[in-house]
């Protein structure tokens, strides 16, 4: 699965080298955001088939842009994986509720993310 284009949406520096690190071991092909509007505006170009999303970003958070994506005709059909240090009871319905396909928390496990980014991209292909 290696070169599929990923978008991490990420407003933490830390947070976001840990992803780019993680994908580039792995050979995806990444873009990173670090809010709503760069997102927004990377999606112009950049075509992923799946997109990590915090859900806790400045200005428009990741539920309110998740429920754009997933309303616009374009980008509907991108997996998005919340992706959140927020882990109470009711958050991953909340998220799924925005849209999300998926649920990731932080921190990451990194001995888990292969196999849970493999899971993500082949419920994608199943749809």
């Amino acid at each position: 699965m290696a070169g599929i284009p990923i978008l991490v949406v990420e407003d933490n520096e830390a947070n976001m080298k840990l992803m780019e690190h993680l994908l580039s071991a792995r050979g995806y092909e990444h873009r990173g955001a670090t809010n709503a509007k760069e997102a927004l505006e990377l999606l112009e170009t950049f075509h992923p088939q799946l997109i990590f999303m915090d859900l806790q970003l400045p200005g428009m958070d990741g539920y309110e842009l998740t429920r754009r994506l997933k309303a616009a005709p374009q980008t509907k059909d991108i997996l998005i994986v919340a992706l959140t240090a927020y882990a109470m009871k009711g958050d991953e319905e909340r998220a799924r509720a925005a849209g999300c396909d998926g649920y990731l928390t932080k921190p990451i496990d990194t001995r888990a993310f292969g196999a849970k980014l493999t899971e993500f991209l082949s419920r994608g292909k199943n749809r």
